[in-house]
């Protein structure tokens, strides 16, 4: 009897129908959203589609979780019959106050679709961030999630950062310096060496000798460009100095350093 008259209660008659309201948004939520995740797994669909489908899903994603909280939210507000127009109406600053906090918001939102229209980057591509290079993880609607290639972190950028963002590029440029006391036709046959074992590192895909880049206090300075992909240019570098190195212990060469000269009378 006393359950009765409970669950003829207008609130309590109201606040089971938005708990079940919320219940059910979250079951067809994590639905949908298993079903984007099933087919948003970037082995499987970048080669179907591309990077820029794969990137398009997972905003799909973002964008679905966004709208599930505001239906849910209007849907709650119908429940309890409250009018939305009346409640702007009537905050009066405390409207405007709140305008001006979401201002972040929007233009995270805003900057988050250019960046998929223009095409500035996309799920899997390589940027800098200040001083972070990292693999573009989440391109979502309010940020974007990055890996740093150097700890591992993953860090997320407000999307109206994105002036302050770079796509790295697969270029990787390495001065070899040899020694004034080399002539040109020897520094070059050396040169040549080290751009062949260059190109057997399977993260490589062309070494290119671009001739002299600049004469320097100590030393020649000749310009290769290596082209990877930007996840591999630390390493590729890494393991292209190691080249250099050997082979100049191979042809007697030393690496040049600057030297101060010191003449007493």
């Amino acid at each position: 009897m006393e359950i009765n008259k409970l669950l003829e209660n207008e609130w309590v008659d109201k606040s089971i129908k938005v708990l079940i309201t919320i219940i059910i948004s979250l079951i067809i939520y994590s639905i949908v959203s298993s079903i984007i995740k099933k087919y948003s797994k970037r082995d499987k669909l970048e080669k179907l589609a591309g990077k820029k489908t794969t990137t398009y899903i997972r905003l799909a994603r973002s964008i679905t979780r966004y709208l599930f909280i505001l239906l849910t939210f209007l849907i709650i507000l119908e429940i309890l019959e409250i009018n939305i127009t009346s409640i702007i109406a009537g905050v009066g600053l405390f409207g405007a106050v709140f305008g001006l906090a979401l201002q972040d918001f929007i233009k995270d939102i805003i900057r988050g679709t250019t960046i998929l229209s223009d095409d500035y980057f996309k799920v899997g591509d390589v940027v800098k961030y200040k001083d972070i290079e990292g693999k573009v993880l989440i391109l979502g609607l309010k940020t974007t999630k990055i890996k740093d290639l150097k700890t591992g972190n993953t860090i997320s950028i407000a999307n109206r950062n994105i002036d302050e963002i770079e796509v790295v590029s697969k270029y990787v440029y390495v001065n070899i310096p040899m020694p004034y006391e080399v002539n040109v036709d020897k520094a070059e046959e050396v040169i040549n060496k080290i751009v062949n074992d260059i190109k057997e590192n399977n993260k490589v895909e062309e070494c290119t000798y671009k001739s002299v880049n600049e004469l320097s206090e100590s030393s020649i300075l000749y310009l290769l460009e290596i082209t990877t992909n930007p996840i591999n240019k630390r390493q590729v570098k890494r393991d292209a100095l190691k080249i250099i190195l050997t082979e100049f212990e191979q042809n007697n060469i030393e690496v040049p350093y600057n030297q101060l000269d010191i003449h007493q009378k």
